[in-house]
Order: structure tokens, then sequence, then C-alpha cells
């Protein structure tokens, strides 16, 4: 069943409040099923944003994990003006765990949902100095990350200034420019996400 976007959001808070609240309780994904009257594979389907609990059963694992319902759903509204910039910087990425092999370490950046639509993936370097004469438009969300140097993003007149490791989540559409700040080149991972334009 296809969810709204911000529905969409508010599903993957829920159940990577879940996640955490389980993991700081030190409770098993058993353990909290056994508690909750539902399988393991239930609550594994739910953590990984791969199932939507119904009301009841998700009253039951809030009950489970004894959280208070106002407390559990307090950063899950979404309410208020829709963000157009997000600036992540890299001591905010959350680790978390993926699977069991070792060696593999995952830290999530952002999540954020948008209707579907062709991915672009780039390889971006600025050579130190480098700057666009004026602000561009692209029709696509736009996600960089700073491999390396330091880079300024002027956007929608407000400027942004990213360090290596930091990331930049934004509409394209609006106007921007980047600039190279630093005193080496920058390198950026550089992604273009074509979608259909939301209001």
């Amino acid at each position: 069943m296809p969810y709204a976007p911000m529905q969409e959001d508010i599903l993957i808070k829920i159940s990577n409040k879940i996640k955490e609240s389980r993991k700081v309780k030190k409770i098993t994904v058993q353990q909290l099923a056994d508690q909750s009257n539902v399988s393991k594979g239930l609550i594994s389907q739910i953590e990984n944003n791969r199932t939507v609990p119904s009301l009841p059963v998700l009253m039951n694992i809030i009950g489970a994990l004894h959280l208070d319902l106002k407390d559990f759903f307090k950063d899950i509204s979404p309410g208020g003006e829709k963000k157009k910039v997000f600036v992540i910087r890299a001591k905010d990425y959350q680790p978390f765990q993926k699977e069991t092999s070792r060696g593999f370490n995952y830290k999530r950046i952002f999540t954020h949902s948008l209707s579907g639509g062709p991915v672009d993936i780039i390889l971006l370097t600025l050579k130190s100095g480098a700057s666009r004469n004026k602000v561009v438009h692209t029709d696509a969300y736009e996600y960089k990350y700073v491999i390396t140097g330091t880079v300024a993003y002027l956007i929608d007149g407000q400027e942004y200034i990213l360090e290596e490791g930091d990331s930049l989540f934004f509409d394209g559409r609006l106007g921007h420019k980047p600039s190279n700040i630093g005193e080496s080149d920058a390198q950026l991972l550089v992604i273009y996400y074509f979608s259909t334009p939301r209001d």
C-alpha cells in the first residue's frame, strides 16, 4: 500500500524510535516480541521499515518498552513549516546495525521521503578558489557529501559552510552557488534526485 511522503517520514521515525528504545533498554528482538505478544519476525520488519504496525500492536510495543506515550510521539509529529535545506554534520550521523557480518559499519546520514524519479550520482572536484559567477537552479533535489576540503554553499540567500564529512540536502530549485573556500581542492559526492515538484 503506498503512503504519502509525510506518512512515510512518520513511519520511519516510529520504526527508528522503537529500535533505538529497545537497544537503550538492552532488550533483544525476541524479548520485545514475547512481551508484545507478536512474532520476532514482525518486530524485525517494523524496525527495518518493512511493515506498518497496527495501532494495537504499536501500543503493545510501546507498553513492552515501558515508554510514556507522550514521550514516544513528541518528536514524531511533523508539524510546522516544511524545511527546505538540511545540513547534516558528521558528528550527527547515527550508527546502526544492518547485518551481523563483522567489519560492516553503517551510519545513517539522512532519511527523507520523495516521490519516485531518476537518480544521478556524481563525483565533483572543486579546485581551490573555484566558484560560480551566479546562482543556478536545478530541477532536482540535491545531496552533497564533502569527502575532502571546505566548501561554502549559498542557497536561497543563506550561506552554509561544510567541512570534510559534513553533508547537505536541499531543493535544487532554490537558487544556489558552491564555492571552494579552502586552501586545497575539495571533493564531493553529489546525488541528484529528479522528483516531481511538490508544493
